[in-house]
């Protein structure tokens, strides 16, 4: 009864051990998802965005995709081969159409891309559960990536797990060298974002372009904040929020992940 928002932030989360974020995603299985393994994974990255929706539609391994330039070398070597989840993407085309948000088209050849594959093989590194992916659309609002989640709810009592892969902050031209403190555009926005999620003020999330302070300076482009709406969207109807991790790197990269929980039934 939970989905996630995870902030993936560097790519060099894969190697550096130095990262606190990279040891957040290795006690996964300890200590934020202590349960029997998903029967699959529905992976919203924010590194898969099309104006038109989609599916990785995979019979067999997912292909690793390296969607970074000028990392380590050794960057370029790491392979996340979890096998496809052909029946869980059929699923999730038939709910999002159903929902009326037009034709979801299969994809029978992408792999996994970095916002995906980085935290899963740190997650699950055995890469053994089955993973799909779903698009987001940068060209439309918070708003229908939240209700584009609302159509995804019902994943959650069929065995599937959600996970939304993106960054509570996210601008490529204002970063800036480890051990420098976060500007103050991207503490404030952080800040806000953690307040109105625990409070409860989703409605300021889904409008934070009118409610959070420097929105343009956390996100220039909103393919990485969409993600948490998805999440937030398929959580439901008065689901509360947890913050399960903190922590920054390239001095305005925030990592706050954020676990929702569907409000229990009466």
């Amino acid at each position: 009864m939970e989905t996630f928002f995870l902030s993936h932030g560097s790519p060099t989360l894969s190697i550096d051990e130095r990262l606190p974020a990279r040891h957040f995603f290795q006690s996964w299985k300890s200590q934020v998802y202590p349960r029997d393994a998903p029967k699959a994974i529905l992976m919203v990255s924010a590194h898969w965005d099309a104006a038109d929706l989609a599916v990785n539609l995979i019979h067999g391994p997912n292909d690793t995709i390296y969607d970074f330039y000028g990392f380590p070398k050794p960057m370029y070597k790491l392979k996340y081969p979890a096998p496809g989840a052909p029946d869980l993407a059929k699923r999730v085309k038939e709910l999002v159409e159903k929902a009326g948000f037009g034709k979801v088209k299969e994809d029978e050849s992408r792999g996994l891309d970095h916002g995906a594959w980085v935290p899963l093989m740190l997650m699950y590194p055995e890469a053994d559960i089955p993973v799909c992916q779903l698009t987001v659309n940068s060209r439309k609002d918070a708003a229908y990536h939240y209700e584009l989640g609302k159509a995804l709810a019902p994943l959650k009592d069929q065995g599937f797990l959600l996970v939304a892969s993106g960054s509570a902050t996210h601008n490529l031209g204002a970063l800036g060298p480890e051990g420098v403190p976060p500007p103050s555009w991207a503490v404030d926005f952080d800040h806000w974002l953690t307040d109105a999620l625990l409070g409860g003020r989703y409605e300021d999330v889904i409008n934070y372009v009118d409610k959070a302070p420097s929105p343009k300076m956390a996100h220039p482009w909103p393919e990485h904040f969409y993600p948490l709406h998805v999440a937030l969207g398929a959580a439901g109807e008065g689901a509360k929020a947890q913050l399960i991790h903190h922590s920054w790197s390239n001095c305005s990269l925030s990592y706050s992940s954020y676990r929702f929980t569907a409000a229990q039934q009466s």
